[in-house]
């Protein structure tokens, strides 16, 4: 049977999820606590996704003096281990099922990409055309899968993959069902093409980031 399609105003409820709950082991430190521009990296996240969508959670595995901006609820993992991001969407999907249960989908968002497009909501969802269907961010030839719209209902199928799929792969388990992949140009500046979804793995990486935001303040000057 074909799927109905879908209805996804922009103005539906469509609450985030901000993944934080990484080891870090890259980069040594928790990403969402390292400052970009003299500001954590999780509050820039977080004021570039606010516009888009109607509430923020953050997935982290809390430790004493951890602190997130003001006001947002912190989620632990619902399945133990530490297995990786896809437990971080299961936790998202378990949470908005909860708290916000109008909601058939789930934005979810990594913590280390501070630079990811104003209109990533939207677009995702525009390009849906089924009701249960992933909408994930690619740019430049290589998909996002943790820039992704995710319908609630996989929740069950998704617990039972992460618990028993040794691999755990994000792409793995976007491939069992049906799925919309939306293509971000790169942007355009004066120091050449900029990927919106660069990610700060590395402490390399996050002098880059420095560098970028500077240019990105001198171009907006």
């Amino acid at each position: 049977m074909i799927d109905a399609p879908t209805t996804l105003p922009i103005g539906m409820p469509l609450p985030a999820v901000v993944l934080a709950g990484g080891l870090s082991r890259r980069m040594g430190s928790p990403k969402s606590f390292l400052t970009l521009g003299g500001r954590p990296m999780l509050s820039r996240v977080v004021e570039r996704l606010q516009p888009q969508v109607t509430g923020i959670a953050v997935n982290l595995n809390a430790e004493p003096g951890d602190s997130v901006p003001a006001g947002l609820p912190v989620i632990a993992d619902t399945v133990a281990g530490y297995l990786g991001p896809l437990a971080g969407v299961l936790t998202a999907m378990r949470h908005v099922a909860a708290t916000s249960p109008e909601s058939s989908h789930v934005l979810v968002v990594p913590t280390d990409t501070p630079f990811f497009p104003t209109d990533l909501v939207a677009r995702l969802a525009g390009a849906m055309t089924l009701r249960q269907q992933i909408a994930v961010a690619a740019s430049n030839g290589q998909m996002h899968p943790l820039f992704a719209l995710w319908p609630l209902a996989l929740a069950d199928d998704l617990e039972t993959f992460l618990t028993s799929d040794p691999k755990r792969r994000v792409r793995a388990f976007i491939e069992r069902h049906p799925s919309v992949t939306v293509d971000f140009p790169l942007v355009a500046t004066a120091k050449g093409a900029f990927d919106p979804f660069f990610n700060v793995n590395t402490p390399d990486d996050l002098k880059d980031a420095e560098t970028w935001l500077s240019h990105f303040k001198d171009d907006n000057a």
